[in-house]
């Protein structure tokens, strides 16, 4: 896959390339969309159509594991054949799992949609970003990412805002409808105006074990991560049913899951090195791993998603379950992150040349670390959304500040000839990390949830063993969405639900912090990166122009 890095060969400006640049990167729009407005929606959607804690975390994960699974695959099928086929295609896969999931009426329906709308994301993002290296050469190709990154920015702002509003006034299905009409535009924009580019020296061929393998690998340990509080961590409490297939032994599968995950991982490894042996396209290149700014980099990345989008998972569960917010509270709370993200990146390129590409990295990743802390130590009951707001728009300037220069800082020391593959690659390693922080962070939520309720509703009067054991139930499998009606169950009250409230304050706090410690350990990752060179410095002062989300 090509990316933003790599000079193309043929460096011919086709006449087309600034009709197409608003198509692309409206193209690109739809992903953040979709990531945003599942975000706020999902509290409702919980009770709406009776999803799980487990269908949950899965709604949120698997779309970020399959997109991180074929992101670079098919960015070299895009290389070979055509990226805007490639987008073609993706945007149709998307406009189809929007349908899917405005259609869906359970959680097995809606995670089978968000699993086509990842496979549709990892199609659209790298034929975006390899259309607009193919077609701006010099300051015209950095203008070009700015439009792009401009997009993306705004987007994140409007997402949640737009989501909530149309999830509160009308309903959550139409927060998924509102794909269609971007999709439709961005088929016929595509059709007419984005030219067909391809890379000619791009490797043939296709790593169908790797991508097979690195699936089921990364799914079954995603897997044992969500579903340990539903089926036992070491025993099975639960008893597993697919289809004719049912679990019988007395150990849980989730260690099973997880011996699994490992051992396939392992083969993983092994075939990719065995395909670099014999000069065959790979998945996964080993030797960038031997870079250390590629190395440390792409664990810090990893890492720093993992918090980020666990503590996002957490933050709007807590609003609407405890605060009661509506979803378009929460899409407005929100929306100071992204302001934060969009306004500090206006000012990316002065902080660049005054403290460098680590040093941007560094400064954001603490301002993160801090304000999530802030964030964690504001939770409860009578949180003031002003001051939520506020710790949320210093967070956003976090990450407008690391996200973008990491990119920089991770690709500085790769070779040219590997830069396409190491863009893609690290890439993948954040879209991992958003999935391994919503299965470990959602898992702490749940359970720390659950055992919170139980011990605070021992302290309510008149509630009998089986009324606690229900209420703990719901409240567990709801991953708090149904907290505001647990005054009127028959079993409830308004103490009970007090109880259920101040519960999920705990869960939240504890979750929020845990997630500024993760970040933390991300910016220790950072200081095992060497020393940017100077014209590496100089070009990072571009660089999140060129950024990936």
């Amino acid at each position: 896959m090509t990316d933003a890095l790599p000079r193309p060969a043929d460096t011919t400006l086709n006449p087309k390339r600034w009709k197409a640049m608003p198509i692309i990167a409206l193209a690109v729009s739809i992903i953040i969309m979709d990531a945003t407005v599942v975000n706020v929606v999902l509290p409702v959607l919980i009770r709406d159509i009776s999803l799980t804690a487990s269908d949950a975390e899965w709604v949120n994960s698997v779309y970020a594991l399959v997109f991180a699974a074929l992101l670079i695959t098919v960015g070299r099928i895009g290389d070979i054949f055509g990226r805007r086929r490639l987008l073609i295609v993706g945007i149709v896969v998307f406009g189809i799992a929007s349908v899917l999931a405005a259609m869906s009426d359970s959680g097995a329906t809606l995670i089978a949609a968000r699993l086509l709308q990842g496979a549709g994301g990892a199609m659209i993002l790298p034929a975006t970003l390899s259309t607009v290296n193919a077609l701006f050469t010099g300051r015209e190709r950095g203008i070009a990412f700015a439009i792009w990154g401009s997009t993306i920015g705004g987007m994140a702002a409007v997402g949640p805002l737009v989501g909530g509003w149309l999830t509160t006034d009308f309903s959550w299905r139409w927060a998924f409808l509102i794909n269609i009409p971007i999709a439709v535009i961005v088929l016929i924009g595509t059709l007419r105006w984005v030219p067909e580019t391809k890379d000619p020296h791009a490797e043939r061929g296709a790593d169908i074990a790797g991508v097979v393998l690195s699936i089921l690998g990364l799914g079954a340990l995603v897997f044992g991560l969500i579903e340990g509080q539903r089926y036992g961590w070491l025993t099975t409490t639960e008893q597993l049913t697919a289809g004719s297939f049912r679990w019988t032994w007395p150990i849980s599968p989730v260690p099973a899951a997880f011996a699994l995950g490992a051992a396939m991982l392992f083969t993983f490894v092994l075939v990719e090195r065995s395909r670099a042996h014999a000069r065959k396209p790979a998945l996964l290149d080993l030797t960038l791993l031997d870079i250390r700014s590629f190395r440390y980099g792409s664990i810090a990345a990893l890492v720093v998603a993992l918090g980020e989008f666990g503590m996002l998972f957490a933050l709007p569960l807590f609003l609407q379950g405890a605060l009661g917010y509506t979803a378009l509270d929460t899409g407005l709370l929100i929306l100071s992150l992204a302001v934060g993200t969009f306004l500090i990146s206006g000012g990316s390129a002065q902080l660049t040349r005054r403290l460098g590409g680590r040093g941007v990295v560094r400064a954001g990743l603490l301002l993160e670390a801090v304000a999530i802390t802030g964030l964690g130590l504001s939770i409860s009951l009578t949180a003031n959304g002003w001051v939520l707001a506020a710790w949320l728009f210093l967070y956003g300037i976090g990450v407008g500040m690391a996200t973008a220069q990491l990119t920089s800082v991770i690709l500085a020391d790769v070779p040219v000839s590997q830069s396409g593959q190491a863009s893609g690659l690290q890439s993948t390693f954040r879209q991992l990390g958003s999935a391994l922080g919503i299965a470990v962070l959602g898992t702490l939520l749940v359970s720390t949830l659950a055992a919170q309720a139980a011990e605070n509703l021992n302290t309510v009067p008149g509630l009998d063993t089986d009324a606690r054991t229900k209420i703990v139930s719901i409240v567990k499998d709801s991953a708090g969405a149904a907290i505001p009606e647990v005054g009127s169950l028959p079993q409830g009250s308004p103490a009970a639900q007090a109880a259920a409230e101040a519960a999920m304050v705990t869960a939240a706090r504890i979750t929020t912090l845990s997630a500024a410690g993760i970040i933390l350990l991300g910016l220790l990752a950072t200081f095992a990166l060497p020393a940017m060179r100077r014209e590496d410095e100089d070009d990072a002062v571009v660089a999140p122009l060129a950024a990936q989300p």
